[in-house]
């Protein structure tokens, strides 16, 4: 089995964006470069930067999905461009311009929820929602066969994956757990599947629940789309390389 990675995603600020990138050097035991640096705390959060803590303590599209229409890019000096349909462009650095962000994003955050109230980040890892540095390897057969159940074209981006590769036939990538994938110079252990929640019900262009995507996966029985794995090996890798099992 060989497939090809057609697209890289990183995520800058958890549940706050996405960005495209063409290439990224993977480093063992870490996430991808630039992905979920940042999270954005709310304010029943326990979240202190301390320590890794579950997606509950952070302000996110499957209470918020306003939030899944944001895109977002990381400068090479650490400062955060955010966009939204819905409100003008945001540069800010987030070392120091939190309550920028805050009043820029409240607007998008619904009354009845808790509300954010800060930034928080863990040296070293990215704040993935598995408990383990993980990277989101995503398959496009199976996101076709979505489209297909639910009968209408989906963006890529209610995934908020980070590799997507095509020509691996659908699903298969879920009897990968447990075993091993080379993808460009990096190789991968997958871990364990991807359990989906509403953030993917609701259209990354508008920030409205209209699609229901989690009864679409109940058709095979499952909740799942993609799946988390570890980097065991580090290395390059770019748009176009070679997805292999190992």
């Amino acid at each position: 089995m060989t497939g090809f990675v057609i697209s890289l995603w990183r995520h800058p600020m958890k549940s706050h964006g996405r960005e495209a990138v063409q290439q990224a050097a993977f480093t063992p035991g870490q996430t991808m470069p630039g992905d979920r640096i940042w999270a954005v705390a709310h304010e029943q959060s326990k979240a202190d930067g301390s320590e890794w803590v579950p997606c509950a303590n952070f302000s996110r599209g499957a209470k918020a999905p306003q939030l899944m229409a944001m895109t977002c890019k990381l400068l090479d000096s650490g400062r955060i461009i955010l966009s939204h349909p819905e409100r003008p462009d945001l540069e800010f650095d987030p070392t120091s311009d939190t309550q920028t962000f805050l009043e820029w994003v409240k607007p998008l955050m619904p009354a009845d929820r808790a509300a954010s109230v800060r930034l928080v980040r863990v040296p070293g890892r990215g704040m993935t929602d598995a408990d383990f540095p993980s990277v989101t390897l995503c398959n496009m057969a199976s996101h076709r066969a979505v489209e297909q159940q639910l009968g209408q074209d989906l963006s890529i981006h209610r995934w908020r994956g980070n590799v997507w590769f095509d020509q691996v036939p659908e699903w298969q990538e879920l009897d990968w757990v447990g075993r091993e994938v080379q993808i460009g110079e990096a190789v991968f252990r997958v871990i364990e599947p991807t359990m989906r929640c509403l953030a993917t019900t609701a259209n990354p262009e508008t920030g409205i629940r209209d699609v229901d995507t989690l009864g679409a996966l109940a058709h095979w029985g499952h909740q799942d789309f993609s799946v988390q794995a570890e980097v065991i090996k580090g290395g390059q890798l770019s748009v176009g390389d070679k997805v292999t099992l190992l």
